[in-house]
């Protein structure tokens, strides 16, 4: 299958037709933190979210509630809807909030920044290098009473957040591992019983067997990645000559992170033996970096100057992150 850049405009279809993107991104954060889903469009709480923790989360800098609201508005959000978004994450456990002078300010709570850098720090190492694989898959085989749908639905979002796919009802594949932490938040969600295999697939020569490889649309998600350097090659000449500024340099960077993010779970890492030739995975990694890297200085300068416009005083922890330090940052309990 040729993967080569395509001359059409980009689809306006779900990232890959064998599942909804809000079960790509399930609500799984445990404790006390509930993390707004990942939809197919920024829903308010989510760009929030996303917004706050590409400037505070190494730092869970205090950003005041205004600046939040005024940035959201550059997104086209509404300040009613901008400040339900806020209310609403405090109420989630994902913000908190104090009282500084005439102003409320908000930051990420410890265990949301901890779930975020889990995250974030996964997404920027993804395709970062080329993964070795020897050969064998993960099989995780589940069975539950038909009453169990919620225990089903979690089940199915589990494994499609760690990537694995269904190659039949009930048994779903992975070429990675299956971790004993993995294992252990499965068990913990699956009111069933289950079986996990890790073996080699056997080549017979008839119609009838299925490789596993197919249990993942691989058109589908080669289309995903021709549409994402589509979207973003063209803006490299602007991003290299400072041409990209204030908020379309805050937006270009959620924008690129919101997409590329959705990666990992389409494309968990599948062998490069098995994909076509010129598999452009490592196309759509080198422009992640590029852009989000590249209008990070302009994009800080722009949230400092919103914050400067509505703060009494200096919020000197706000700070860009580049791609190379998100991968190296560790959740509070690993410092």
């Amino acid at each position: 299958m040729s993967v080569a850049p395509s001359c059409r405009s980009a689809p306006e279809h779900t990232v890959v037709s064998l599942f909804d993107v809000n079960e790509i991104f399930p609500d799984v954060a445990g404790g006390s933190v509930r993390l707004p889903r990942r939809q197919s469009g920024s829903s308010p709480q989510g760009l929030a979210v996303t917004l706050i923790a590409d400037y505070t989360l190494r730092t869970r800098a205090w950003l005041p509630s205004t600046a939040i609201v005024v940035v959201l508005g550059e997104f086209g959000v509404t300040t009613g809807a901008a400040r339900a978004a806020v209310s609403r994450l405090a109420r989630r456990g994902v913000l908190e909030g104090r009282r500084q002078r005439r102003h409320t300010d908000y930051r990420l709570t410890e265990p949301a920044a901890d779930n975020l850098l889990v995250g974030g720090s996964s997404i920027a190492r993804f395709a970062a290098e080329a993964d070795s694989w020897d050969g064998s898959w993960t099989l995780v085989g589940f069975t539950l009473p038909k009453e169990e749908k919620a225990g089903r639905s979690s089940v199915r979002a589990q494994l499609r957040w760690w990537g694995f796919a269904p190659l039949y009802d009930g048994v779903w594949v992975s070429p990675h591992p299956l971790t004993e932490q993995q294992h252990a938040e499965l068990v913990a969600v699956n009111p069933g019983v289950m079986t996990v295999f890790r073996a080699q697939h056997v080549h017979f020569q008839s119609e009838a067997t299925r490789n596993p490889i197919h249990a993942w649309d691989i058109e589908g998600i080669a289309e995903q990645y021709e549409t994402f350097s589509r979207r973003w090659e063209p803006l490299l000449p602007r991003i290299s000559s400072g041409a990209i500024t204030g908020a379309d340099a805050v937006s270009a960077r959620t924008e690129v992170m919101d997409t590329y993010r959705r990666f990992p779970s389409l494309d968990p890492l599948l062998p490069d033996e098995l994909m076509p030739p010129d598999w452009p995975r490592g196309r759509a990694r080198e422009l992640f970096v590029a852009v989000y890297d590249g209008v990070a200085e302009p994009a800080e300068e722009h949230m400092r100057a919103v914050i400067a416009q509505v703060a009494d005083g200096p919020y000197p922890d706000i700070q860009a992150h580049t791609v190379a330090k998100l991968s190296l940052m560790r959740p509070s309990s690993l410092r």
